[in-house]
Protein backbone atom coordinates (compact mmCIF):
# COMPACT_ATOMS: atom_id res chain seq x y z
CA UNK A 1 0.00 0.00 0.00
CA UNK A 2 1.40 3.72 -1.10
CA UNK A 3 1.78 5.78 1.29
CA UNK A 4 -1.10 8.44 1.27
CA UNK A 5 0.12 11.85 -0.18
CA UNK A 6 0.10 15.00 1.43
CA UNK A 7 -2.84 16.42 -0.13
CA UNK A 8 -2.59 19.35 -2.22
CA UNK A 9 -5.33 21.13 -3.21
CA UNK A 10 -4.13 23.50 -6.17
CA UNK A 11 -5.45 21.37 -8.86
CA UNK A 12 -9.53 21.64 -7.78
CA UNK A 13 -9.15 25.21 -7.52
CA UNK A 14 -6.79 25.79 -10.54
CA UNK A 15 -7.82 23.70 -13.59
CA UNK A 16 -10.27 26.55 -15.44
CA UNK A 17 -6.70 27.80 -15.94
CA UNK A 18 -5.40 24.41 -17.12
CA UNK A 19 -4.06 23.66 -20.39
CA UNK A 20 -3.90 19.40 -20.94
CA UNK A 21 -1.53 17.87 -23.32
CA UNK A 22 -2.86 14.17 -23.98
CA UNK A 23 -0.30 11.24 -23.78
CA UNK A 24 -0.84 8.27 -25.69
CA UNK A 25 2.09 6.18 -24.89
CA UNK A 26 2.60 3.30 -26.99
CA UNK A 27 3.07 6.14 -29.86
CA UNK A 28 5.19 9.08 -28.07
CA UNK A 29 8.62 8.06 -27.73
CA UNK A 30 10.36 4.80 -27.22
CA UNK A 31 13.44 5.41 -24.56
CA UNK A 32 14.13 1.51 -24.38
CA UNK A 33 14.34 0.99 -28.22
CA UNK A 34 12.19 -1.98 -28.71
CA UNK A 35 9.81 0.17 -31.11
CA UNK A 36 7.30 0.70 -28.60
CA UNK A 37 6.96 4.07 -26.64
CA UNK A 38 6.78 3.54 -23.00
CA UNK A 39 7.88 5.99 -19.85
CA UNK A 40 11.29 6.03 -20.32
CA UNK A 41 10.49 7.63 -24.15
CA UNK A 42 7.81 10.00 -21.66
CA UNK A 43 10.19 10.82 -18.91
CA UNK A 44 12.78 11.76 -21.78
CA UNK A 45 10.27 14.74 -23.12
CA UNK A 46 8.75 15.65 -20.06
CA UNK A 47 10.59 18.97 -21.27
CA UNK A 48 9.28 19.36 -24.46
CA UNK A 49 5.53 19.13 -22.89
CA UNK A 50 6.29 21.66 -20.65
CA UNK A 51 7.84 24.52 -22.87
CA UNK A 52 4.94 24.03 -24.62
CA UNK A 53 2.95 26.44 -21.84
CA UNK A 54 1.15 23.05 -20.08
CA UNK A 55 -0.26 22.17 -16.89
CA UNK A 56 -1.29 18.69 -17.15
CA UNK A 57 -0.22 15.88 -18.52
CA UNK A 58 -3.30 13.42 -19.16
CA UNK A 59 -1.97 9.84 -19.98
CA UNK A 60 -3.99 7.35 -21.67
CA UNK A 61 -4.03 3.73 -19.82
CA UNK A 62 -0.69 2.46 -18.93
CA UNK A 63 -2.12 -0.43 -17.38
CA UNK A 64 -1.45 -3.97 -18.54
CA UNK A 65 -3.24 -5.00 -21.10
CA UNK A 66 -3.54 -8.06 -24.21
CA UNK A 67 -4.45 -4.72 -26.24
CA UNK A 68 -7.03 -6.19 -27.87
CA UNK A 69 -8.66 -1.90 -27.87
CA UNK A 70 -4.78 -1.05 -27.13
CA UNK A 71 -4.99 -0.63 -23.43
CA UNK A 72 -8.56 -0.22 -22.97
CA UNK A 73 -8.86 -3.41 -22.20
CA UNK A 74 -7.37 -3.55 -18.89
CA UNK A 75 -6.28 -6.77 -16.82
CA UNK A 76 -5.00 -5.45 -14.12
CA UNK A 77 -5.62 -1.85 -12.65
CA UNK A 78 -2.63 -1.28 -10.05
CA UNK A 79 0.57 -2.06 -12.21
CA UNK A 80 1.91 -1.15 -15.49
CA UNK A 81 2.10 -2.65 -18.59
CA UNK A 82 5.21 -4.13 -19.08
CA UNK A 83 5.25 -2.63 -22.60
CA UNK A 84 5.94 0.35 -21.21
CA UNK A 85 7.89 0.39 -18.28
CA UNK A 86 7.54 -0.48 -14.39
CA UNK A 87 5.70 0.89 -11.37
CA UNK A 88 9.27 2.86 -10.05
CA UNK A 89 9.41 4.12 -14.24
CA UNK A 90 5.97 5.56 -13.16
CA UNK A 91 6.69 6.81 -9.84
CA UNK A 92 10.15 8.80 -11.81
CA UNK A 93 7.62 10.05 -14.62
CA UNK A 94 5.17 11.26 -11.97
CA UNK A 95 7.99 12.82 -9.75
CA UNK A 96 9.56 14.80 -12.54
CA UNK A 97 6.38 16.08 -14.06
CA UNK A 98 5.38 17.50 -10.59
CA UNK A 99 9.01 19.10 -10.45
CA UNK A 100 7.97 20.58 -13.34
CA UNK A 101 5.14 22.09 -11.67
CA UNK A 102 2.70 20.39 -13.62
CA UNK A 103 0.12 17.27 -12.98
CA UNK A 104 -0.68 13.96 -13.90
CA UNK A 105 -4.21 12.33 -14.28
CA UNK A 106 -4.88 8.99 -14.96
CA UNK A 107 -7.25 6.89 -17.19
CA UNK A 108 -9.86 5.39 -14.93
CA UNK A 109 -11.92 2.78 -17.64
CA UNK A 110 -13.92 1.33 -15.02
CA UNK A 111 -17.10 0.31 -17.22
CA UNK A 112 -15.30 -2.52 -18.53
CA UNK A 113 -12.38 -4.65 -18.27
CA UNK A 114 -10.23 -7.14 -20.24
CA UNK A 115 -11.58 -11.05 -20.46
CA UNK A 116 -7.98 -11.66 -19.22
CA UNK A 117 -8.71 -9.85 -15.92
CA UNK A 118 -8.58 -12.31 -13.04
CA UNK A 119 -12.06 -11.32 -11.93
CA UNK A 120 -13.92 -12.05 -15.06
CA UNK A 121 -11.96 -15.63 -15.22
CA UNK A 122 -13.43 -16.23 -11.85
CA UNK A 123 -16.96 -15.19 -12.87
CA UNK A 124 -16.94 -17.09 -15.78
CA UNK A 125 -16.27 -20.36 -13.60
CA UNK A 126 -20.24 -20.18 -12.29
CA UNK A 127 -22.69 -18.65 -9.94
CA UNK A 128 -21.55 -19.88 -6.86
CA UNK A 129 -18.46 -17.65 -6.08
CA UNK A 130 -17.40 -14.41 -5.06
CA UNK A 131 -17.27 -12.79 -8.27
CA UNK A 132 -20.28 -13.82 -10.15
CA UNK A 133 -21.96 -10.91 -10.59
CA UNK A 134 -19.24 -8.94 -11.09
CA UNK A 135 -20.41 -8.69 -14.70
CA UNK A 136 -23.68 -8.61 -16.06
CA UNK A 137 -24.84 -12.26 -17.39
CA UNK A 138 -28.15 -13.42 -19.27
CA UNK A 139 -29.79 -16.60 -19.91
CA UNK A 140 -31.15 -14.70 -22.95
CA UNK A 141 -29.66 -11.80 -24.73
CA UNK A 142 -31.70 -8.55 -25.57
CA UNK A 143 -31.08 -7.02 -28.94
CA UNK A 144 -28.44 -4.51 -28.32
CA UNK A 145 -25.76 -3.72 -30.78
CA UNK A 146 -22.00 -3.15 -29.51
CA UNK A 147 -20.15 -0.35 -29.98
CA UNK A 148 -17.05 -2.36 -32.27
CA UNK A 149 -18.18 -5.64 -32.77
CA UNK A 150 -21.53 -7.24 -33.54
CA UNK A 151 -24.06 -7.96 -30.97
CA UNK A 152 -23.42 -6.62 -27.68
CA UNK A 153 -23.59 -10.46 -26.13
CA UNK A 154 -21.15 -13.54 -26.14
CA UNK A 155 -21.81 -16.70 -25.66
CA UNK A 156 -19.46 -18.48 -22.68
CA UNK A 157 -19.25 -21.97 -23.18
CA UNK A 158 -17.86 -22.37 -19.88
CA UNK A 159 -20.49 -20.41 -17.57
CA UNK A 160 -23.21 -21.35 -19.96
CA UNK A 161 -24.59 -17.61 -20.13
CA UNK A 162 -24.17 -14.36 -22.55
CA UNK A 163 -22.02 -11.45 -20.67
CA UNK A 164 -22.65 -7.95 -21.79
CA UNK A 165 -19.72 -5.76 -23.78
CA UNK A 166 -20.85 -3.04 -25.10
CA UNK A 167 -17.78 -2.44 -27.32
CA UNK A 168 -15.95 -5.42 -28.41
CA UNK A 169 -16.39 -9.30 -27.01
CA UNK A 170 -12.90 -9.26 -25.16
CA UNK A 171 -14.28 -6.15 -22.83
CA UNK A 172 -16.54 -7.23 -20.77
CA UNK A 173 -18.70 -4.57 -18.78
CA UNK A 174 -18.83 -4.35 -15.37
CA UNK A 175 -21.53 -4.63 -13.18
CA UNK A 176 -21.86 -1.64 -11.41
CA UNK A 177 -25.15 -2.62 -9.51
CA UNK A 178 -23.09 -5.17 -7.30
CA UNK A 179 -21.57 -2.87 -4.27
CA UNK A 180 -18.56 -5.25 -3.66
CA UNK A 181 -17.52 -3.77 -7.90
CA UNK A 182 -17.67 0.14 -6.50
CA UNK A 183 -15.76 -0.79 -3.80
CA UNK A 184 -13.13 -2.29 -5.76
CA UNK A 185 -13.25 0.79 -7.80
CA UNK A 186 -12.70 3.34 -5.18
CA UNK A 187 -9.80 1.38 -3.85
CA UNK A 188 -8.22 1.21 -7.73
CA UNK A 189 -8.94 4.73 -7.06
CA UNK A 190 -6.95 5.28 -3.79
CA UNK A 191 -4.30 3.52 -5.23
CA UNK A 192 -3.08 6.04 -7.64
CA UNK A 193 -4.00 8.57 -5.85
CA UNK A 194 -2.06 7.44 -2.52
CA UNK A 195 0.58 7.54 -4.95
CA UNK A 196 0.29 10.56 -5.91
CA UNK A 197 -1.61 11.01 -8.95
CA UNK A 198 -4.00 14.23 -9.51
CA UNK A 199 -6.90 12.80 -10.58
CA UNK A 200 -9.09 10.95 -13.50
CA UNK A 201 -9.97 10.73 -16.91
CA UNK A 202 -12.75 8.37 -16.74
CA UNK A 203 -13.53 6.51 -19.50
CA UNK A 204 -17.58 6.37 -20.99
CA UNK A 205 -18.56 6.99 -17.27
CA UNK A 206 -21.90 7.86 -18.18
CA UNK A 207 -22.56 4.37 -19.65
CA UNK A 208 -21.46 2.54 -16.07
CA UNK A 209 -25.21 2.54 -15.12
CA UNK A 210 -27.78 0.76 -17.26
CA UNK A 211 -31.67 0.97 -17.63
CA UNK A 212 -33.25 -1.46 -15.01
CA UNK A 213 -34.20 -4.94 -17.09
CA UNK A 214 -32.30 -4.24 -19.96
CA UNK A 215 -35.03 -3.48 -22.17
CA UNK A 216 -34.30 -4.26 -25.85
CA UNK A 217 -33.12 -0.79 -27.76
CA UNK A 218 -35.10 0.84 -31.08
CA UNK A 219 -34.19 -1.60 -34.08
CA UNK A 220 -34.26 1.35 -35.99
CA UNK A 221 -31.42 2.53 -35.26
CA UNK A 222 -28.72 0.54 -36.74
CA UNK A 223 -25.12 0.03 -34.86
CA UNK A 224 -25.97 1.94 -31.83
CA UNK A 225 -29.14 -0.02 -31.13
CA UNK A 226 -29.65 0.36 -27.41
CA UNK A 227 -27.87 3.34 -26.80
CA UNK A 228 -30.60 5.23 -25.07
CA UNK A 229 -30.85 1.96 -22.55
CA UNK A 230 -26.86 2.15 -21.83
CA UNK A 231 -26.12 5.91 -20.79
CA UNK A 232 -27.03 7.61 -18.00
CA UNK A 233 -28.67 4.93 -15.93
CA UNK A 234 -30.84 5.21 -13.10
CA UNK A 235 -28.70 4.70 -10.48
CA UNK A 236 -25.29 6.60 -12.61
CA UNK A 237 -25.46 9.69 -9.54
CA UNK A 238 -25.69 7.23 -7.14
CA UNK A 239 -22.71 5.83 -7.96
CA UNK A 240 -20.45 8.50 -9.27
CA UNK A 241 -21.15 10.01 -5.89
CA UNK A 242 -19.76 7.18 -4.16
CA UNK A 243 -16.39 7.90 -6.38
CA UNK A 244 -16.37 11.70 -5.56
CA UNK A 245 -16.26 10.89 -2.19
CA UNK A 246 -13.05 9.30 -2.61
CA UNK A 247 -11.61 12.33 -4.63
CA UNK A 248 -13.21 15.10 -1.83
CA UNK A 249 -10.73 12.94 -0.03
CA UNK A 250 -7.46 13.80 -1.72
CA UNK A 251 -9.10 16.81 -3.66
CA UNK A 252 -8.57 15.62 -7.27
CA UNK A 253 -9.94 16.24 -10.33
CA UNK A 254 -12.46 14.12 -12.73
CA UNK A 255 -12.98 15.15 -15.90
CA UNK A 256 -15.52 12.44 -17.62
CA UNK A 257 -15.63 11.31 -20.77
CA UNK A 258 -19.67 10.86 -22.08
CA UNK A 259 -20.49 9.39 -25.33
CA UNK A 260 -23.59 10.88 -26.67
CA UNK A 261 -24.30 13.13 -24.03
CA UNK A 262 -26.12 16.07 -24.31
CA UNK A 263 -25.93 19.53 -22.60
CA UNK A 264 -29.01 19.09 -20.48
CA UNK A 265 -27.38 15.54 -19.45
CA UNK A 266 -24.32 17.10 -18.96
CA UNK A 267 -25.17 19.59 -16.52
CA UNK A 268 -26.76 16.93 -14.26
CA UNK A 269 -22.70 15.84 -13.78
CA UNK A 270 -21.31 18.85 -13.37
CA UNK A 271 -23.76 21.27 -11.43
CA UNK A 272 -26.34 21.22 -8.56
CA UNK A 273 -26.72 18.09 -5.86
CA UNK A 274 -25.54 15.37 -8.33
CA UNK A 275 -22.36 17.55 -9.68
CA UNK A 276 -19.36 14.64 -9.62
CA UNK A 277 -17.80 15.73 -12.38
CA UNK A 278 -15.64 18.74 -12.58
CA UNK A 279 -15.06 18.36 -16.56
CA UNK A 280 -17.11 16.46 -19.16
CA UNK A 281 -15.86 15.38 -22.78
CA UNK A 282 -19.05 15.88 -25.21
CA UNK A 283 -18.85 14.68 -28.92
CA UNK A 284 -21.08 17.16 -30.58
CA UNK A 285 -18.71 19.25 -32.16
CA UNK A 286 -16.45 15.92 -33.52
CA UNK A 287 -19.50 15.10 -35.64
CA UNK A 288 -18.92 18.18 -38.34
CA UNK A 289 -18.38 16.02 -40.97
CA UNK A 290 -20.13 12.58 -39.93
CA UNK A 291 -22.99 11.03 -38.34
CA UNK A 292 -23.27 9.07 -35.27
CA UNK A 293 -19.43 7.82 -35.87
CA UNK A 294 -16.51 9.20 -37.86
CA UNK A 295 -17.10 6.48 -40.54
CA UNK A 296 -20.19 7.58 -41.29
CA UNK A 297 -19.48 10.43 -42.97
CA UNK A 298 -20.76 13.58 -44.06
CA UNK A 299 -19.57 16.46 -46.03
CA UNK A 300 -17.82 18.92 -43.50
CA UNK A 301 -19.87 21.79 -42.64
CA UNK A 302 -18.92 25.03 -40.98
CA UNK A 303 -22.45 25.48 -39.86
CA UNK A 304 -22.94 22.32 -38.02
CA UNK A 305 -19.39 23.11 -36.20
CA UNK A 306 -20.28 26.34 -35.18
CA UNK A 307 -23.82 25.36 -33.61
CA UNK A 308 -21.81 22.85 -31.52
CA UNK A 309 -19.42 24.80 -30.41
CA UNK A 310 -22.03 27.30 -29.40
CA UNK A 311 -24.22 25.51 -27.90
CA UNK A 312 -22.00 24.43 -25.19
CA UNK A 313 -20.09 27.87 -24.63
CA UNK A 314 -23.61 28.87 -24.28
CA UNK A 315 -25.19 26.54 -22.15
CA UNK A 316 -22.20 26.30 -19.58
CA UNK A 317 -21.17 29.88 -18.76
CA UNK A 318 -21.46 30.59 -15.21
CA UNK A 319 -22.89 26.76 -14.50
CA UNK A 320 -19.79 24.34 -15.77
CA UNK A 321 -16.54 24.48 -17.57
CA UNK A 322 -16.09 23.52 -20.92
CA UNK A 323 -13.60 20.80 -21.83
CA UNK A 324 -12.22 22.09 -25.25
CA UNK A 325 -10.55 19.78 -27.78
CA UNK A 326 -10.29 18.89 -31.42
CA UNK A 327 -8.05 15.92 -31.45
CA UNK A 328 -7.21 12.61 -29.06
CA UNK A 329 -6.82 9.01 -29.38
CA UNK A 330 -10.21 8.24 -30.72
CA UNK A 331 -10.58 10.36 -33.93
CA UNK A 332 -8.90 10.95 -37.14
CA UNK A 333 -6.20 14.35 -37.34
CA UNK A 334 -8.40 17.68 -37.29
CA UNK A 335 -6.53 18.80 -40.01
CA UNK A 336 -7.53 16.08 -42.42
CA UNK A 337 -10.81 16.88 -41.62
CA UNK A 338 -11.75 19.73 -40.81
CA UNK A 339 -8.68 22.06 -42.53
CA UNK A 340 -6.83 20.96 -45.17
CA UNK A 341 -3.49 18.90 -45.50
CA UNK A 342 -2.45 20.92 -49.15
CA UNK A 343 -2.90 24.23 -46.95
CA UNK A 344 -1.74 22.69 -43.28
CA UNK A 345 -0.06 25.09 -41.87
CA UNK A 346 -2.60 27.74 -42.03
CA UNK A 347 -5.39 25.59 -41.53
CA UNK A 348 -3.84 23.95 -38.61
CA UNK A 349 -2.94 27.30 -36.78
CA UNK A 350 -6.53 28.84 -37.80
CA UNK A 351 -7.88 25.56 -35.81
CA UNK A 352 -5.85 26.14 -33.12
CA UNK A 353 -7.37 29.43 -32.44
CA UNK A 354 -10.71 28.47 -33.31
CA UNK A 355 -10.65 26.05 -30.09
CA UNK A 356 -8.40 27.46 -27.97
CA UNK A 357 -9.80 30.83 -27.58
CA UNK A 358 -13.30 29.56 -26.61
CA UNK A 359 -13.91 29.39 -22.77
CA UNK A 360 -12.82 26.15 -21.39
CA UNK A 361 -9.89 24.17 -20.42
CA UNK A 362 -8.17 23.73 -23.80
CA UNK A 363 -6.61 19.65 -24.36
CA UNK A 364 -3.79 19.08 -26.96
CA UNK A 365 -3.08 15.95 -28.36
CA UNK A 366 0.12 14.77 -28.95
CA UNK A 367 0.95 15.18 -32.15
CA UNK A 368 -1.56 17.89 -32.80
CA UNK A 369 0.52 20.44 -31.87
CA UNK A 370 2.77 20.01 -35.05
CA UNK A 371 -0.03 19.30 -37.79
CA UNK A 372 -0.05 15.45 -37.97
CA UNK A 373 -2.19 13.95 -40.53
CA UNK A 374 -4.22 11.15 -41.12
CA UNK A 375 -2.52 7.65 -42.76
CA UNK A 376 -3.57 6.02 -46.84
CA UNK A 377 -2.92 2.33 -45.68
CA UNK A 378 -3.90 0.35 -48.84
CA UNK A 379 -5.03 -2.72 -46.85
CA UNK A 380 -7.47 -2.85 -44.14
CA UNK A 381 -5.25 -5.76 -42.45
CA UNK A 382 -2.67 -2.91 -42.15
CA UNK A 383 -4.90 -1.23 -39.71
CA UNK A 384 -4.81 -1.85 -36.15
CA UNK A 385 -8.32 -0.83 -34.72
CA UNK A 386 -10.70 -2.84 -33.93
CA UNK A 387 -13.07 -0.66 -34.60
CA UNK A 388 -12.03 0.58 -37.83
CA UNK A 389 -11.66 -3.35 -39.29
CA UNK A 390 -15.44 -3.72 -37.71
CA UNK A 391 -16.62 -0.74 -39.43
CA UNK A 392 -15.15 -1.63 -43.09
CA UNK A 393 -16.52 -5.59 -42.68
CA UNK A 394 -20.00 -4.25 -41.63
CA UNK A 395 -21.40 -0.88 -43.55
CA UNK A 396 -21.50 0.33 -46.95
CA UNK A 397 -20.35 -3.49 -47.66
CA UNK A 398 -22.25 -2.41 -51.34
CA UNK A 399 -19.84 0.50 -52.04
CA UNK A 400 -16.73 -0.56 -53.68
CA UNK A 401 -13.44 -1.72 -52.31
CA UNK A 402 -12.05 1.40 -53.04
CA UNK A 403 -14.85 3.77 -51.31
CA UNK A 404 -14.83 1.71 -48.59
CA UNK A 405 -11.28 1.78 -48.32
CA UNK A 406 -11.54 6.00 -48.53
CA UNK A 407 -13.74 5.36 -45.95
CA UNK A 408 -11.14 4.01 -43.69
CA UNK A 409 -8.57 6.66 -44.79
CA UNK A 410 -10.95 9.49 -43.11
CA UNK A 411 -12.25 7.72 -40.10
CA UNK A 412 -9.81 5.28 -38.61
CA UNK A 413 -8.56 6.19 -34.79
CA UNK A 414 -4.79 4.72 -35.83
CA UNK A 415 -4.37 7.43 -37.78
CA UNK A 416 -4.27 9.35 -34.16
CA UNK A 417 -2.05 6.76 -33.22
CA UNK A 418 1.08 6.84 -35.59
CA UNK A 419 4.23 7.53 -33.65
CA UNK A 420 4.78 10.49 -32.97
CA UNK A 421 7.73 12.94 -34.98
CA UNK A 422 10.26 14.51 -33.41
CA UNK A 423 12.53 15.02 -36.38
CA UNK A 424 13.42 13.95 -39.87
CA UNK A 425 15.87 11.34 -38.71
CA UNK A 426 14.97 8.19 -40.02
CA UNK A 427 11.40 6.36 -38.18
CA UNK A 428 10.84 10.43 -37.57
CA UNK A 429 13.05 10.21 -34.46
CA UNK A 430 10.37 7.88 -32.35
CA UNK A 431 12.97 4.99 -32.35
CA UNK A 432 15.98 3.44 -33.10
CA UNK A 433 14.29 0.48 -34.27
CA UNK A 434 11.66 -0.32 -36.72
CA UNK A 435 8.22 1.03 -34.46
CA UNK A 436 5.05 -1.48 -33.36
CA UNK A 437 3.07 0.73 -36.12
CA UNK A 438 3.83 2.77 -39.45
CA UNK A 439 5.08 5.90 -39.26
CA UNK A 440 3.20 8.65 -41.32
CA UNK A 441 5.76 9.60 -44.26
CA UNK A 442 5.36 13.30 -44.28
CA UNK A 443 7.64 12.88 -41.12
CA UNK A 444 10.31 13.99 -43.60
CA UNK A 445 8.63 16.90 -44.75
CA UNK A 446 8.96 19.17 -42.23
CA UNK A 447 6.06 17.46 -40.22
CA UNK A 448 8.30 17.04 -36.75
CA UNK A 449 9.17 18.68 -34.05
CA UNK A 450 13.21 19.37 -34.54
CA UNK A 451 12.37 21.03 -38.03
CA UNK A 452 9.02 23.04 -36.26
CA UNK A 453 11.10 24.01 -33.94
CA UNK A 454 13.16 26.13 -35.98
CA UNK A 455 10.26 28.09 -38.09
CA UNK A 456 8.89 30.63 -35.88
CA UNK A 457 5.93 30.56 -38.19
CA UNK A 458 5.58 26.72 -37.60
CA UNK A 459 2.06 25.36 -36.37
CA UNK A 460 3.93 24.07 -33.62
CA UNK A 461 5.61 27.83 -32.57
CA UNK A 462 1.92 29.04 -33.16
CA UNK A 463 0.20 26.70 -30.42
CA UNK A 464 2.55 28.07 -27.98
CA UNK A 465 1.70 32.00 -28.63
CA UNK A 466 -2.10 30.72 -28.43
CA UNK A 467 -1.44 29.01 -25.23
CA UNK A 468 0.87 31.99 -23.48
CA UNK A 469 -2.10 34.67 -24.56
CA UNK A 470 -4.99 32.36 -23.74
CA UNK A 471 -3.28 31.98 -20.03
CA UNK A 472 -2.23 35.59 -19.94
CA UNK A 473 -5.84 36.91 -20.82
CA UNK A 474 -8.67 36.90 -18.02
CA UNK A 475 -10.91 37.41 -20.79
CA UNK A 476 -9.84 34.51 -23.08
CA UNK A 477 -9.98 32.65 -19.57
CA UNK A 478 -12.96 33.78 -18.28
CA UNK A 479 -14.55 36.07 -20.37
CA UNK A 480 -18.46 34.97 -21.57
CA UNK A 481 -18.91 33.81 -25.62
CA UNK A 482 -20.84 35.34 -28.32
CA UNK A 483 -20.87 34.50 -31.62
CA UNK A 484 -21.24 36.05 -34.86
CA UNK A 485 -22.32 35.62 -38.47
CA UNK A 486 -23.75 31.95 -37.61
CA UNK A 487 -25.16 31.27 -40.54
CA UNK A 488 -21.78 32.14 -42.52
CA UNK A 489 -20.22 28.74 -44.31
CA UNK A 490 -17.17 30.63 -44.48
CA UNK A 491 -16.41 32.63 -40.89
CA UNK A 492 -16.24 31.39 -37.23
CA UNK A 493 -16.21 34.53 -35.27
CA UNK A 494 -16.96 34.95 -31.83
CA UNK A 495 -16.69 37.50 -29.00
CA UNK A 496 -14.81 37.32 -25.15
CA UNK A 497 -15.97 39.63 -22.59
CA UNK A 498 -14.95 40.36 -19.31
CA UNK A 499 -15.45 42.99 -16.97
CA UNK A 500 -16.05 45.71 -20.20
CA UNK A 501 -13.02 44.32 -22.11
CA UNK A 502 -14.37 42.72 -25.52
CA UNK A 503 -11.73 40.25 -27.85
CA UNK A 504 -12.83 39.61 -31.21
CA UNK A 505 -11.84 35.94 -32.82
CA UNK A 506 -12.15 35.51 -36.21
CA UNK A 507 -11.35 32.13 -38.04
CA UNK A 508 -11.69 31.62 -41.61
CA UNK A 509 -12.37 28.17 -42.72
CA UNK A 510 -11.91 29.00 -46.65
CA UNK A 511 -9.84 28.08 -49.18
CA UNK A 512 -10.36 31.35 -50.70
CA UNK A 513 -9.67 34.59 -50.08
CA UNK A 514 -12.75 36.33 -47.73
CA UNK A 515 -13.65 39.77 -47.35
CA UNK A 516 -14.79 40.03 -43.37
CA UNK A 517 -17.49 42.20 -42.25
CA UNK A 518 -17.39 43.06 -38.58
CA UNK A 519 -20.79 43.53 -36.40
CA UNK A 520 -21.83 47.21 -36.12
CA UNK A 521 -20.96 47.66 -33.07
CA UNK A 522 -16.98 47.04 -33.64
CA UNK A 523 -17.16 49.06 -36.64
CA UNK A 524 -14.47 52.15 -36.47
CA UNK A 525 -14.02 51.38 -32.59
CA UNK A 526 -9.92 51.59 -32.24
CA UNK A 527 -8.32 48.42 -31.68
CA UNK A 528 -4.87 46.28 -31.75
CA UNK A 529 -4.48 43.00 -33.62
CA UNK A 530 -3.12 40.21 -30.90
CA UNK A 531 -2.47 37.34 -32.89
CA UNK A 532 -2.26 36.51 -36.99
CA UNK A 533 -1.55 33.62 -38.14
CA UNK A 534 -0.39 35.50 -41.36
CA UNK A 535 2.54 37.59 -41.66
CA UNK A 536 2.07 41.31 -42.58
CA UNK A 537 0.29 44.13 -41.73
CA UNK A 538 -3.48 42.83 -41.24
CA UNK A 539 -4.67 45.64 -38.70
CA UNK A 540 -7.47 47.87 -41.59
CA UNK A 541 -7.36 44.85 -43.98
CA UNK A 542 -10.61 42.67 -43.74
CA UNK A 543 -9.89 40.13 -46.66
CA UNK A 544 -8.94 37.19 -45.29
CA UNK A 545 -6.36 34.59 -46.82
CA UNK A 546 -7.01 31.08 -46.60
CA UNK A 547 -7.65 29.97 -43.24
CA UNK A 548 -6.91 32.79 -42.02
CA UNK A 549 -7.00 33.65 -37.78
CA UNK A 550 -6.98 36.96 -36.27
CA UNK A 551 -7.40 37.99 -32.69
CA UNK A 552 -8.21 41.49 -31.68
CA UNK A 553 -8.52 43.33 -28.44
CA UNK A 554 -10.83 46.49 -28.75
CA UNK A 555 -10.30 49.36 -26.65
Amino acid sequence: MEQKRKVDRSIRRNYRRYVFYQVWVRSFRDGNGDGIGDLYGLYDKLGYIKSLGVDAVWLSPVYPSPDADYGYDISDYRDIHPDFGTLEQFRKVLDRVHELGMKLIMDLVVNHTSDDHRWFKESRKGKDNPYSDYYIWRDKPNNWDSLFEGKAWTYDEQRGQYYLHIFQKKQPDLNMDNPRVREEVKDIMRFWLDMGVDGFREDVINFISKKEKLPNGLPFIPAVNGMFAYKDGPHIHEYLSEFRKVCDDYDCIQIGEGPMTTVKSALSYLTGKNKSLDMMFSFDHMMADCLFTEYMQRPFSLKKLKRAFSKWQYALNGKAWNTLYLENHDHPRVISRYGSEKLRRESGTMLAACYIFQQGAPFIYQGQEIGMTNIRLRDINDYKDISSKNNFNRYHLKDSLERRMERIHNSSRDSSRTPMQWSSARYAGFSKVKPWFVVNSNYSEGVNVADEEKDPDSILNFYRRCIRLKKSSKVLTYGSYREFFPDSNEIYMYERVYRGHHWLVICSFSKHIVKVSLPKEFENRPNELLLCNYNGERKDNMCFEPYETRVYRFL
